[in-house]
């Protein structure tokens, strides 16, 4: 046996029974993590054993993919190779971690392929292209680029690279010469709920899409736990079909086994009627045969079971299987979206903004209805509280690079400052110390000691590129200062005696307002907040006069109250033709060119952006354009109508920072729980087509109104206790009366424990 022998940690084939054709080798090749030892002619007598040590040269350096250009350099060590019936090899590394191959040989025969040794084989607790001497609960960066870079996707996996969910390994993307994805390296195992994190424009949703195939990564590797494994996708725009009944819209979940059903009523037909054509009956019997095989190997038989059985638990009633998908509001569409990509039983969830055109009771609904499910799930989401309630781990893509954190959303922006911190002070140090090698180098280079200065230099090449230390990227936070004018009278807003009604499209009358009545004052930030449809966005339209009510008064104040409005569909409304820069200039009347440039630039317009035009933008950006629009104009009074929905997290905080520095008066409309919590000081709820007034912020709006509820059911139990003829005259048993006492009672327990988690939510937020 000679050669060079290669020994790798990477991860390889499984042994195969074949030998190696002429080769005195064996290699790891495509490993990231390699020694190359020259072996002399050694011979060995069969069942004997023996050993050889060849020591390594000072400086000799294992290279592994791990804080991107960082290196793990090993000091010297030896290599011993033991010959017999089984070779091992093994390398002691400085981490105590050993790296292991074993090798399947017969003397003078040949080398069989290396046996896999799996990294969760591997004496040590880091994961793949996690730094050493990282605590466990640190983020982790992308490991890199995979050894086995280029166009691979996840059928090369098996169960024993990934146990469960997928891992994304040293993916990088290019769209259009420009780098999107330069390091992504995740995963997401069953039991998890990941959050990708993200500005708009990240990559986020391409990630999404190379998980599902629908885009090749350029380099880097896809890993899933079997091949074949489902993969659901839930959309921003939920995949229903109006003119369908919920049931019919249920069972497009199941297209294979319809079809076949659909086929099986065919051919049963068309053996009645084919009774005198016993060539013709005699391929339909086959055909028939074929079809019951495909039926039950696809379980046909129990989709009817699987429909009744989601329904229920989606909050849908009997009455509703038939009802037009058309008639139900965005929630609710959203249920039957969600519900028939579970009807599936994927091995994998991933959705993309799933709260978006949301209200609070289908969002609080949505985070409770996943947090059953035991699929592992990816959550690309701008809703900071969702991420909070649901997530426990946050992968955030920044600069093309990805990072991961344990904990939901709170912990990570905790964990993601202090990791900022950590890793600015050691690149302090590194300049430092920098500064001071080159330094001691001038002074040895002027005092002719060449020697002492050229290895001086040496070591800080070896600084420089072995073992330098990124500077942190900290993205700078967007600020901004409403426009105000002189301040506006005491009363803002007069609501008095307000009804209103209008005519659905199915002929029904739906009453919005009964006699509701408001106040509003100068300096208050309020929000209204109800479920979808019952009326905010057309009290909002009341206010600023583009509609009036049938009955009642709705005004603004009489004393300079100059309002701005931002509608729900002001993204949509931008002029298509005109450019960035064009958009804003013409409706920022007294501002200078650099002061609009400043303000698009906070907002992440630069450069050639500003003369692209808005055809050509995201949704994403246009939404962040049409805020930059309503920034511009001064008022006393701002009136804002979903104004978070398509933005992401730097530009709501952006956002929320100059509403609590605006000294005028804020109306809002959002279902965004975090926006609410950082900028109103009243709660207005549309309830019973009324105006309910809480004076307090949105956690006091929670604890009262959880009260409210409790009352609500006692109420109901005192009024049962004090009529039992009312009670005699009921239809229900008295068995099915005590079950919904005690639904009632679990109902109002659940609120209770929810009223908890409110509440430990309002001190650590």
């Amino acid at each position: 046996m000679s050669g060079p022998v290669v020994l790798s940690s990477s991860g390889l084939n499984p042994a195969c029974a074949s030998r190696a054709q002429s080769s005195n080798s064996m290699s790891l090749a495509s490993s990231p993590l390699a020694l190359k030892l020259d072996l002399p002619p050694l011979k060995f007598k069969p069942m004997t054993s023996h050993a050889i040590s060849i020591p390594l040269r000072h400086g000799s350096s294992l290279n592994a993919p791990l804080h991107g250009s960082q290196r793990r350099t090993f000091r010297p060590t030896e290599c011993r190779i033991r010959q017999g019936k089984k070779a091992v090899a093994q390398l002691s590394q400085l981490s105590q971690a050993a790296v292991a191959v074993e090798v399947e040989e017969e003397v003078d025969v040949g080398i069989m392929q290396p046996r896999e040794i799996h990294h969760s084989q591997l004496p040590h607790h880091e994961s793949p292209g996690t730094p050493s001497g990282t605590p466990p609960g640190s983020p982790r960066r992308g490991a890199g680029k995979s050894a086995g870079s280029g166009k691979t996707t996840g059928d090369r996996a098996g169960a024993s690279s990934v146990s469960s969910g997928v891992r994304l390994e040293g993916v990088t993307k290019t769209f259009k010469g420009v780098q999107l994805l330069t390091d992504i390296s995740w995963e997401v195992k069953r039991g998890e709920r990941v959050g990708l994190v993200g500005v708009n424009g990240a990559g986020k949703t391409t990630q999404l899409k190379i998980i599902t195939g629908e885009i090749e990564p350029d380099t880097g590797v896809v890993l899933k736990a079997r091949p074949n494994m489902k993969i659901a996708y839930l959309t921003q725009e939920f995949d229903v079909v109006p003119s369908r009944t919920v049931r019919e819209e249920f069972l497009s979940a199941f297209q294979e086994q319809m079809e076949i059903k659909d086929r099986l009523e065919e051919v049963q037909a068309a053996l009645e009627r084919a009774t005198e054509d016993m060539e013709l009956m005699s391929r339909l019997l086959d055909e028939l045969d074929d079809l019951q095989k495909k039926a039950e190997a696809l379980d046909l038989y129990s989709v009817d079971v699987a429909i009744n059985k989601m329904m229920p638990e989606l909050g849908f009633g009997p009455d509703d299987s038939e009802r037009l998908v058309g008639s139900y509001s965005g929630g609710w569409q959203m249920r039957m979206s969600l519900g028939k990509i579970l009807l599936q039983q994927p091995d994998l969830l991933l959705l993309d903004e799933p709260t978006n055109h949301l209200d609070l009771d289908a969002i609080e609904w949505l985070e409770k209805y996943l947090k059953q499910q035991d699929v592992p799930m990816v959550i690309v989401s701008h809703d900071r509280a969702f991420l909070d309630q649901l997530c426990n781990k946050i992968v955030e893509t920044e600069m093309g690079i990805s990072m991961t954190f344990p904990g939901n959303y709170s912990a990570y922006v905790a964990a993601k400052a202090e990791w900022i911190e950590a890793q600015r002070m050691a690149w302090e140090r590194q300049q430092k110390e920098i500064a001071r090698t080159e330094e001691m180098i001038a002074r040895l280079q002027g005092g002719g000691n060449a020697g002492r200065a050229s290895s001086a230099e040496k070591a800080l090449e070896r600084m420089q590129e072995d073992g330098a230390v990124e500077k942190p990227f900290e993205r700078k936070q967007m600020r901004f200062r409403f426009p105000e004018l002189e301040r506006s009278g005491r009363i803002t807003v007069q609501v008095a005696n307000l009804s209103h009604s209008y005519v659905q499209k199915n002929g029904d009358q739906n009453e919005l307002f009964d006699k509701a009545k408001l106040q509003i004052e100068r300096g208050e930030k309020l929000a209204f907040i109800g479920p979808n449809g019952c009326g905010k966005s057309t009290l909002l339209r009341f206010i600023m006069g583009f509609e009036e009510p049938e009955h009642g008064i709705v005004a603004l104040g009489e004393h300079r109250v100059v309002p701005n409005y931002f509608a729900q569909n002001q993204a949509q409304a931008l002029d298509l033709d005109k450019t960035v820069l064009q958009t804003v200039e013409e409706v920022a009347e007294g501002w200078k060119m650099n002061d609009i440039k400043a303000l698009l630039g906070r907002c992440n317009f630069k450069g050639d952006t500003l003369r692209r035009k808005v055809a050509f933008l995201s949704g994403g950006e246009k939404a962040r354009l049409a805020l930059c629009k309503f920034m511009v104009t001064p008022a006393t009074l701002l009136v804002l109508d979903e104004p978070t929905n398509h933005l992401d997290i730097p530009t709501k905080e952006m956002l929320e920072e100059a509403l609590r520095e605006f000294t005028g008066t804020v109306l809002a409309v959002s279902h965004d729980r975090y926006f609410l919590r950082q900028i109103v000081n009243r709660v207005v709820e549309v309830k019973d087509k009324k105006l309910q007034d809480y004076s307090g912020d949105y956690n006091y709006y929670l604890e009262k109104n959880l009260e409210a509820r409790r009352k609500e059911l006692e109420r109901e139990s005192e009024v049962e206790a004090a009529a039992p003829v009312v009670k005699a005259k009921s239809k229900m048993s008295k068995a099915e009366k005590e079950l919904q006492k005690k639904q009632k009672a679990q109902a109002f327990q659940n609120k209770q424990a929810q009223g908890k988690v409110n509440k430990n939510a309002k001190r650590w937020s």
